[in-house]
């Protein structure tokens, strides 16, 4: 297939590696080309493994009209609503034990481990990689001594981090054999961070619960673009799946097209090959 199955009327982009790159801001040519698309009717929408709070900035600046999908897809909220549509969370019982699995003594101690609860980070101290973090994420950390202290409610994403990737890789694959995927979703949004969510979370079914319940549109008229592996399961989903030129070879293998990378206006060609042109 060379073209997509049926003219697109949804185009949702992840944030990170796919409409901004390692200065964090939307270019003006993808800026441009999706309010091109705005302009013709089609819809636009953010899916991301950001928290809520750190994606709206990118859901005004590119003029989104759908509701954010954040947190991989467990937070999916319009922002002129106060209250999600949709908020899937992590079993506390189970966030207690990744919590005790992540602070096991053999593990390095700079393992930075972040809970998320109602849209609030919560860490035991905010170290460098941390600091990091929420600055590109224009976020709050609160620290806690002991993090089970944050799970007043059950939290929606708990995240492991360090530079490290092949600790990151190892600690995924273990992950993956402790629990069942109708137990916990992991993934990686980037090489460096391990990510936990309700095992019916993921971009994919985000895009999905949109699509039938907000929109009434099919998969077929979903155009996806991402770059990682947390947004195998959009780029399966989408009629028209779309990985950066800067992916890893696995997420490539799952689009229908593979686009520059985001230093070059990715999103920008895609939209201008496979959506303007429809007009």
């Amino acid at each position: 297939m060379t073209t997509p199955p049926a003219p697109i009327k949804l185009i949702v982009v992840d944030i990170d590696g796919t409409i901004a790159g390692k200065d964090n801001q939307v270019s003006p040519k993808v800026k441009a080309a999706l309010k091109a698309a705005l302009d013709r009717g089609i819809k636009v929408g953010v899916a991301t493994g950001r928290m809520y709070q750190s994606a709206l900035r990118f859901h005004h600046d590119i003029g989104a009209n759908v509701p954010i999908m954040a947190y991989q897809g467990a937070w999916i909220q319009d922002p002129a609503k106060p209250e999600p549509y949709r908020h899937l969370q992590v079993d506390t019982s189970i966030a207690k034990e990744l919590i005790t699995y992540f602070e096991q003594p053999h593990l390095p101690a700079d393992l930075s481990i972040h809970v998320y609860v109602g849209d609030k980070l919560y860490v035991q101290a905010v170290k460098e990689d941390t600091e990091a973090y929420t600055q590109r994420s224009s976020v709050v950390a609160h620290p806690l001594a002991d993090l089970r202290d944050a799970l007043t409610t059950p939290p929606t994403k708990i995240l492991a981090m360090h530079e490290d990737e092949d600790l990151i890789a190892r600690l995924l694959a273990d992950l993956k054999t402790k629990y069942r995927s109708d137990q916990l979703h992991v993934t990686t949004s980037v090489p460096i961070f391990l990510e936990t969510t309700n095992p019916a979370v993921n971009k994919g079914t985000a895009i999905d619960y949109l699509a039938k319940n907000l929109l009434n549109i099919t998969a077929d008229e979903v155009m996806a673009i991402g770059d990682n592996h947390n947004d195998v399961e959009m780029l399966a989903y989408a009629g028209w799946g779309v990985a950066m030129g800067n992916a890893p070879a696995a997420v490539k293998a799952q689009a229908n097209w593979v686009a520059p990378a985001v230093d070059e206006d990715g999103v920008a060609a895609a939209i201008d090959r496979f959506v303007l042109s429809q007009y």
